[in-house]
């Protein structure tokens, strides 16, 4: 480590009671109010909504509305997703159960009763997952020119060619690896794709069995053209000037060439089979010296997991599922037979090909209307823009690249500019976010990278760049033992003709410029007083020691998110009491927490209107007779990824903002989530929004989430999902995203 990086290693005492007072508020007085216990299966349990969840996104590529190669690509999200869940939340829960300490879910399903329903529901999800391909999207795919073959529906010639790229691409890279008594069972990466192969010696007859892995970094599909390698059309006109583009999974050429890996060899049988292991990654943070150096062992370690699921083709002879299954320790339930082609995550290489046709409408986010004005400026003053109001975004609708990267590049360039204050989450490896931290390092200005590299399945890629800051001079620290900063903020200190002035940005997204194009998110860009001294106090908590801090506009976790939130929504209950307007309109990715779903339940009981917009897992019921009735719940998933956190509250007898019926209306946005990892164990900040025309935006983006004219799913009260397909009236439900994108256009055609 340099003299620019820290990690903080405090005693676990400390480290506790620095979790204990972060983020202290002065707290709402609402009454306590006595009221009868809830049921005790109010709970959906986590795990089966997480498969709920994924399992609309299988809907999305079973719609045929959708463009065709975006079906592919949801296709490839949905086995990507499975991949993770398998990986994370069942190999956690079987590492639980292992040591004896899972515990009863909130649901009341004991651990194994989890388990086997997570694998009830998994196989036919699966099983599913396939058949859409193979009878739907793959049928689809044939008409419009672009087919996956097998080798014997190749002609001689394409054979031929195929037969000089596996001899020049792909044979060198091989290495077959021999079962015997001087050979043992090898270790299989987990995700890898391997051919399980049995030979026999053609004078004695005896067999061996050998695994040969298919290289993880060769195309997993290979393109059937003049030069045998991968290609995609480039032609921009239609389908019908393309001409056929037709691949052949890589094993299939693998398989077709087994007796250049083992001549002299007989080959009597192949089979495809993949392996997920446990690659959650866990640390002892507190016993950790150097948290990078500890996370990058732990990396290694995460290679030797154990398998939590087996995939295996249809068709695989018995003994060779046996010695699968026996040398893999697997057992029945964890092995998933399917057709070919497994690892459907490879179709994003179909997904990607240059068919405008089968593709979602161009769509090119523009400038904020705010940061449009100064655009024309030489250079863009994105300060001036920010002290003349504050600026609420919405991405990727408005322009990550030309508000908040331009903001800091601004500030790197910028030599009033003293100091810049980041948190780094997930990032891309050449982020312009990061180059604009160096170029300011080096301009002699104080830079401060707060960088996660705990971050799941970005650990390695954090760890690279951290060490990129680290060595441009940037201080580098990692937050708080215990504790995964989440939350999403930068600070920037600029000198002026009247003094120091602080520009803020408060997100909930990541820094990220490529996700910033595919998910929804909220950012608020402003140089109020009172939220650059709460993210001062902030970055001082995350960087040294300032347990005691307070806050004029944040609510931040681990100590005033979860309790800030139930504390607003009972107040809207005694407002729904004492006969005044009362409503809670929530938008999140999950909602599991406990404490907040049970104000919710005494919320409803009261007779507060509580709308709920979940992407992904929800541990609600709503509609429940006697517990949830004015809850509703629905789910909006499409072209992009809805990631963005807002909280609002009706707050009808709070101080008026503004003119209408939302005067009073109290909104926040920011990077938590409703779940226990957000609330507890993790640094989460919510800011305040206080301009009345960003708090009505925000809560008409709600209503309108939530209107029964919105295409959206929704859930009921025991606990599956559907999905209207027409309004009330009989008319078709609109897109949210596509009218946004279609605002957005129109607001460009204005300008121009």
């Amino acid at each position: 480590m340099t003299e620019t990086s820290t990690q903080r290693t405090l005693d676990p005492d400390l480290a506790a009671h620095i979790a204990e007072h972060i983020a202290e508020e002065p707290e709402l007085e609402i009454a306590p109010v006595d009221s009868a216990p809830l049921p005790d299966d109010r709970f959906a349990d986590r795990e089966l909504s997480w498969l709920a969840f994924n399992q609309r996104v299988l809907e999305l590529a079973e719609d045929p509305r959708q463009p065709l190669l975006e079906r592919v690509r949801f296709l490839a999200i949905f086995a990507s997703n499975l991949d993770e869940f398998f990986m994370v939340r069942v190999a956690g829960l079987k590492r639980r159960m292992a040591t004896g300490i899972a515990v009863t879910a909130a649901s009341g399903l004991s651990p194994r009763q989890v388990l086997d329903a997570i694998s009830e529901r998994a196989h036919e999800l699966m099983a599913r997952h396939a058949s859409v391909f193979a009878d739907d999207v793959q049928p689809a795919l044939a008409a419009e020119g672009i087919t996956l073959v097998h080798w014997d529906e190749l002609e001689t010639r394409e054979q031929e060619r195929l037969h000089k790229y596996f001899r020049k691409q792909i044979f060198p890279v091989l290495t077959p690896l021999a079962v015997d008594p001087a050979h043992p069972f090898p270790y299989i990466s987990g995700l890898s794709l391997n051919l399980a192969v049995v030979v026999a010696n053609p004078t004695t007859g005896k067999e061996h069995f050998a695994r040969v892995k298919v290289p993880p970094l060769l195309p997993r599909f290979i393109a059937v053209d003049a030069r045998g390698r991968p290609s995609a059309p480039t032609s921009q006109t239609g389908a019908a000037d393309r001409g056929p583009t037709s691949f052949v999974p890589i094993e299939e050429v693998i398989a077709q060439h087994l007796d250049h890996l083992f001549p002299g060899m007989e080959v009597r049988e192949h089979h495809t089979f993949r392996v997920t292991r446990n690659e959650d990654v866990e640390v002892e943070e507190d016993d950790a010296e150097n948290l990078l150096q500890a996370m990058e062992k732990e990396l290694l370690r995460r290679r030797f997991g154990p398998p939590v699921r087996l995939e295996l083709t249809h068709g695989i002879s018995p003994r060779i599922r046996a010695l699968l299954v026996r040398e893999l320790g697997v057992v029945e339930e964890e092995v998933y037979e399917l057709p070919e082609p497994l690892d459907l995550t490879g179709l994003n290489l179909l997904a990607d090909l240059d068919r405008a046709d089968l593709h979602f409408p161009p769509f090119v986010p523009t400038t904020h209307r705010v940061l449009a004005e100064v655009e024309s400026a030489s250079p863009t003053d994105v300060f001036a823009a920010i002290r003349e109001r504050d600026v609420l975004l919405h991405h990727p609708y408005d322009s990550f690249s030309t508000s908040v990267q331009t903001f800091l590049e601004q500030a790197a360039a910028d030599p009033k500019v003293l100091a810049i204050k980041q948190t780094l989450y997930r990032t891309s490896g050449d982020s312009p976010i990061v180059d604009a931290l160096i170029d300011a390092a080096d301009a002699g200005k104080q830079v401060l990278a707060l960088v996660e590299i705990k971050a799941r399945f970005d650990e390695e890629a954090n760890i690279s760049w951290a060490r990129k800051l680290e060595q441009a001079g940037v201080h580098v620290v990692y937050g708080i033992v215990g504790l995964k900063t989440h939350c999403k903020l930068s600070l920037v200190v600029r000198q002026e003709s009247d003094g120091l002035r602080r520009y803020c940005h408060v997100g909930t997204g990541n820094y990220h410029p490529k996700t910033a194009r595919l998910y929804t998110d909220h950012g608020l860009l402003t140089c109020d007083p009172d939220v650059g001294q709460d993210l001062t106090r902030l970055f001082n908590q995350l960087s040294g020691y300032a347990p005691q801090s307070r806050f004029h506009r944040l609510l931040v976790a681990p100590r005033t998110v979860r309790t800030g939130l139930v504390e607003r929504i009972e107040r809207e209950s005694a407002a729904a009491r004492d006969g005044h307007e009362a409503w809670v309109k929530i938008k999140v990715n999950s909602v599991v927490d406990e404490a907040t779903i049970d104000a919710l339940y005494r919320a409803s009981q009261a007779g507060v209107k509580v709308d709920l917009v979940v992407r992904g897992i929800c541990a609600v019921r709503p509609g429940v007779p006697g517990l949830s009735e004015n809850i509703r719940v629905r789910s909006i998933l499409g072209r992009f990824l809805e990631h963005s956190r807002i909280f609002a509250f009706a707050n009808s007898a709070g101080p008026a903002i503004g003119e209408g019926p939302e005067s009073g209306a109290e909104v926040f946005i920011g990077s938590a989530d409703l779940m226990h990892r957000n609330l507890d164990r993790r640094v989460e900040a919510l800011v305040r929004i206080t301009d009345p025309d960003q708090v009505r935006e925000l809560i008409d983006l709600l209503d309108t989430s939530t209107a029964d004219t919105t295409a959206s799913w929704h859930l009921d009260a025991d606990g599956t999902w559907h999905r209207p397909d027409a309004g009330p009236d009989g008319r078709p439900l609109v897109d949210l995203q596509a009218s946004l994108v279609s605002r957005q256009r129109r607001r460009l055609a204005g300008r121009r």
